[in-house]
């Protein structure tokens, strides 16, 4: 019978998810996804000075926001719970009780202090760290001294192999040198087991069949193996994915802005955005498309398309990857998106019809790059927050731009309303009015009636704002440039 894939993603509850983490868990849902296998959520929360109940609901809140929904895990009943290690401490006890018995660790009463100081001695001389083995050789007497002193043990495994080799998915073959791994704690004095052994039982119970998860777990995947062995179990498969860097190619972290999750959420990203640009930081379609919705994702999905070279996080690709999904929802849910950042921006929507709203966000919809820059965008339609740029005030105050505007005034005279049928007409009679054309026409009428010099089209603008709001911004603009030429000659 045909295996079945399980994953797990294992995020510890001490933070914020970050793109790193959350890409991590991008890749193993879609690997379940596309394998028809479980993706399974478990919350490595032992830390329990740092663990909190709010980073938990959130990693689960911003999880749920991109659409990564979880087989197994909090909140979702499954046959290998409890989902949080913290409540798993007893069963991780019984197998490092069952390799004590075994001989295979032993009993470690160095303090954290002592190790701190032996740690600080290797640094000093340039040798890496490790366990020098001290308790490795204690004879009987000189642990019941240590035991009558109060001191408290720690279990340490025996790393006995000379060398540790395995298969990454990404990677090819992998081998670490035993000799240089040193003895490691597999159970804390405190009872509680630390990361390496902790992982081992609890992807082994789980029946996790893939480990995908970053290259920085290299090292800690060799000292996984050597439990897996020792248990008599038979490892997973591992693939360790490749470094996300910022654009100085150093390891992306916050002094390159923010990365946690919730703050491209909090600027307007789409989930499908930020979800498609993740997939990207080291995984390729075989026919270079680089824009995909989820269930293309999933679908297109597979580990051999991993990379080994690192990926470099690049805004300016995330903003791109963002526009092309922001394009596709225009309409009435591009509206219910845009809605609380258009609210948040303390624009007066009291009283606006759905209708003009959903217009106005068509008009700007195309040039911006997440939801937050939308209001900045739409502010020139509303009066409390019209106003001129410096470049468009300066191009206002030139002869032939006032006889544009003045020439507009005119013109809007003849209308009753400004409608898409009739601003052809306007233009064209306004053309004729003020004998000019193109840029010296277009401009100075798009400086007055935006307050800048770029924007949506002219068209849209016209039919938005309506006849009573262009004549009020003619009229300002006149008189404004006109009481500074009346300065100016005084």
């Amino acid at each position: 019978m045909e295996e079945k894939v399980r994953v797990r993603f294992a995020p510890s509850p001490t933070g914020s998810l970050h793109v790193g983490n959350a890409r991590t868990a991008l890749f193993n849902f879609l690997f379940a996804r596309q394998t028809g296998g479980a993706f399974i959520l478990r919350l490595e929360d032992t830390d329990r000075e740092r663990s909190t109940p709010e980073a938990e609901k959130a990693i689960l809140e911003d999880l749920r926001w991109l659409g990564l929904d979880w087989d197994e895990g909090p909140g979702v009943s499954g046959p290998f719970g409890p989902y949080r290690q913290s409540e798993r401490m007893e069963i991780h006890r019984r197998y490092a009780r069952e390799l004590l018995g075994k001989g295979l660790v032993y009993r470690c009463y160095c303090t954290p202090e002592e190790l701190e100081e032996k740690r600080k001695r290797l640094l000093a001389r340039g040798i890496p760290p490790m366990y020098d083995g001290r308790c490795r050789h204690l004879k009987p007497e000189e642990a019941q001294s240590l035991i009558r002193a109060g001191r408290p043990a720690s279990l340490r495994f025996r790393v006995e192999a000379r060398s540790v080799e395995f298969e990454d998915q990404v990677r090819g073959r992998m081998s670490f040198d035993g000799r240089k791994i040193g003895d490691f704690v597999i159970l804390r004095s405190d009872g509680i087991a630390p990361y390496n052994f902790a992982v081992v039982i609890d992807d082994a119970q789980m029946e996790v069949t893939h480990v995908i998860r970053g290259e920085d777990h290299l090292a800690n995947t060799a000292r996984q193996v050597l439990l897996y062995r020792a248990l008599g179990w038979d490892p997973p498969r591992f693939a360790h994915l490749s470094m996300i860097l910022g654009p100085d190619r150093t390891p992306l972290s916050k002094r390159h802005g923010a990365t946690a999750v919730s703050h491209f959420r909090e600027v307007g990203y789409l989930p499908e955005g930020l979800v498609n640009y993740l997939a990207l930081l080291g995984w390729s379609s075989e026919d270079g498309k680089e824009i995909f919705s989820l269930q293309e994702l999933i679908q297109g999905f597979s580990l051999g398309r991993l990379s080994r070279s690192p990926a470099v996080f690049d805004g300016e690709k995330l903003n791109w990857v963002n526009r092309a999904h922001l394009k596709a929802l225009q309409g009435e849910k591009g509206l219910a998106l845009a809605r609380p950042f258009l609210r948040n921006s303390g624009l007066e929507l009291e009283g606006i019809r759905e209708s003009w709203l959903a217009a106005a966000l068509e008009a700007v919809w195309t040039e911006v790059d997440t939801l937050s820059q939308i209001p900045d965008r739409v502010k020139f339609l509303f009066d409390e927050k019209w106003e001129l740029e410096s470049e468009a005030e300066a191009l206002l105050a030139r002869e032939e731009s006032r006889k544009v505007i003045a020439g507009l005034r005119e013109e809007l005279r003849l209308v009753e309303e400004v409608k898409v049928e009739n601003f052809r007409q306007v233009v064209s009679g306004l053309a004729k009015r003020a004998g000019v054309s193109g840029r010296s026409l277009y401009l100075p009428l798009r400086a007055a009636l935006t307050g800048r010099t770029h924007g949506p089209e002219l068209e849209k603008v016209f039919v938005l704002l309506g006849k009573e709001k262009i004549l009020k911004r003619a009229d300002s603009v006149l008189r404004r440039n006109g009481s500074e030429r009346s300065a100016s000659r005084e």
